[in-house]
Parts: structure tokens; sequence; C-alpha cells
């Protein structure tokens, strides 16, 4: 830092001012830093900072599995948002038998400031002891012990199965995601609300675990009925599976049976048909999961924040 100063020709201070990114450094002092830390290949010592901050400048991530979309799209927008604020990641996935405790235990043997929890309700509501780790978890019920965050995956199924009885379709079918899920439970519940509110009768759900394998394996149960008008898939992985289930079966989309996904990924206006399908905004949810778990390592009052509405997106297979 002596030596970035001196090339600068400015205090040790202004340096460290430039390096923890406070306003009190004018512009052009704040670039002439910035290049004599780029000539000399500077970089801040993250352990030296943590004994003088005791932050460690570090999230923790939990999360079952990155296999699933919604997932990876999650992490990949808490990356961004926490780069941003000049944190890194410790990430800690729990595999089929983990238990979320165990996670929380590694990330405090790494001395993270706090975490983000990816969609796992079910392992936080019966065995976690978060231990005076900040928490903001993704897709959870309240909990005084963390703040919660989400879309209104309720609002996304309702207008998903909207738009399918408004097509003509007397009821609509549901490809539900796995029981111990808590956004497939909140997109069941959206798709029985629409059709309650029509007057229709709701269908046993089918229930898959969100990968295009089972709901291929879905739809050829499905097809066999002809009476299958419309169908709504909890995620666009199933959806995939469905249509080519359905194309397998020489029923056609959506003249046929019409399908309406949920996430909207990156290929699904590539599926063939394009898929009509509910967007959730992954990169607002990320940059909010950030701002929010930063806000309360940092000692700043947190309020569970209204959830992020999704939209419909319509294209050709509904």
């Amino acid at each position: 830092m002596a030596m970035v100063a001196a090339r600068a020709g400015v205090s040790g201070q202004t340096v460290s001012r430039v390096v923890n990114d406070s306003p009190r450094v004018d512009p052009a002092t704040r670039e002439r830093v910035e290049a004599a830390m780029a000539e000399l290949g500077y970089r801040p010592h993250r352990a030296a900072r943590a004994l003088r901050t005791g932050r460690s400048m570090t999230i923790g991530v939990v999360a079952q599995t990155l296999a699933t979309v919604g997932n990876s799209r999650m992490l990949q927008a808490v990356a961004e948002a926490a780069e941003v604020r000049g944190y890194a990641l410790a990430l800690v996935t729990l595999g089929a038998d983990g238990r979320i405790v165990d996670a929380f235990d590694r990330l405090h043997d790494q001395d993270v400031d706090g975490a983000i929890v990816l969609n796992e309700a079910s392992a936080l509501t019966r065995d976690a002891d978060p231990a005076g780790l900040a928490l903001v978890v993704v897709d959870a019920p309240a909990d005084p012990r963390f703040t919660v965050i989400g879309t209104d995956h309720v609002a996304g199924a309702r207008a998903a199965t909207a738009h399918l009885l408004d097509r003509g379709a007397m009821t609509v079918h549901h490809v539900a995601g796995p029981a111990d899920s808590f956004a497939a439970a909140e997109r069941e519940r959206g798709w029985r609300e629409a059709l309650e509110a029509r007057g229709r009768t709701a269908p046993d759900p089918l229930r898959g675990d969100w990968s295009a394998a089972d709901g291929h394996r879905i739809g050829e149960a499905l097809v066999a009925d002809p009476a299958v008008a419309a169908v709504f898939a909890a995620n666009d992985q199933m959806a995939l599976g469905l249509l080519r289930a359905f194309a397998d079966a020489g029923r056609r989309v959506p003249e046929d049976i019409a399908v309406v996904g949920f996430d909207d990924i990156a290929d699904a206006a590539e599926f063939r048909p394009p898929l009509t399908t509910v967007r959730q905004d992954f990169a607002a949810l990320g940059e909010r999961a950030v701002r929010i778990l930063v806000d309360r390592v940092e000692g700043r009052d947190v309020a569970d924040p209204p959830l992020l509405m999704p939209s419909l997106i319509v294209r050709a297979s509904a």
C-alpha cells in the first residue's frame, strides 16, 4: 500500500479509501491510485482486511444441487451481484443425503459473513440452526430466523392456468414439482386457485422431479387420455419432456394439447413449438438476495421484501 501511495503521489489513507470504495475520494485521484495499483500488481489482502474489519467479505451459498436450471441461474445471478459489491462466494451443495445444518457448519469453518440458501425450505424447517449466521433464503415460508425473498409463484401459476382456460380448455392438468419443494407447492396452489375461480374441477396432479425425462414419462401417461387438452408444467424442463411425448404420440401442440411451462429458461423460445411460459427474473432475485444479505451483515435493518412478480410470456405452445 505504501508503494502504491508513493507511485500515485497520495497518502496511504487515500489508498485505503480507494481500496474500500469510499466516496471521499475525487475521481481524478481515484483514477491515479487505481492506475498505480494496476502498474504494481497490488491487490487487497482479504485475510488482512478481515482482521481489520471483522468481515471476511465472503458470502456462503447453500443448494441441494446445481443440476436444476433454477438453482444454476440463481447461483450465476448471486455471483454477479456479489462481485459488484466486492464479495467472494463459498458454495456448499448438500447432495441427496446432506443435512443443511452440516452446510452451516462448513460455512462457519470458512468464516463467511452470511449465507444465501436456494430453495431448501423443507430442510430449513426441519433441522436448520443458523447459529448466528446471517441468512437470506430464496423461496420459503416466513421465518423469524432469516429473511425470505422469492417470486410470487402462486400468481404466476394462476396466470398460466387462466391463459389455458381462456383458450377454451375445460380444465388444465398439472405436472407438479417434487413434494418437498416450496416453489412447487406454491405453483400447484396457484393452479388450483385459478381452476376454482372458474368453477372447474382440478384433476389429480402428476408429480415429477423437475427433469425433462420425468416430463416425458408423465407425458406418455397423459396422451393415453384423449380428454387431456391443456397442461401446465411446473417448470420448463418438464414441459420439454411433455412436448416430446406428445410429438411421439402424434398429438399436435397447441392444436390438440396446449402446454405452458414455468421459468422461461434460456432455450424456451427454441423449443418446438416455442414454449409459452412464466418468466422468473433470476437476475433481480440474485441482486436482491445479495443486497439484503450485505445489509444484514453490515448491521442495517432489513424487513422481508415483497415477492417479485413473474410475467406470462406467450409463444406458440399455448
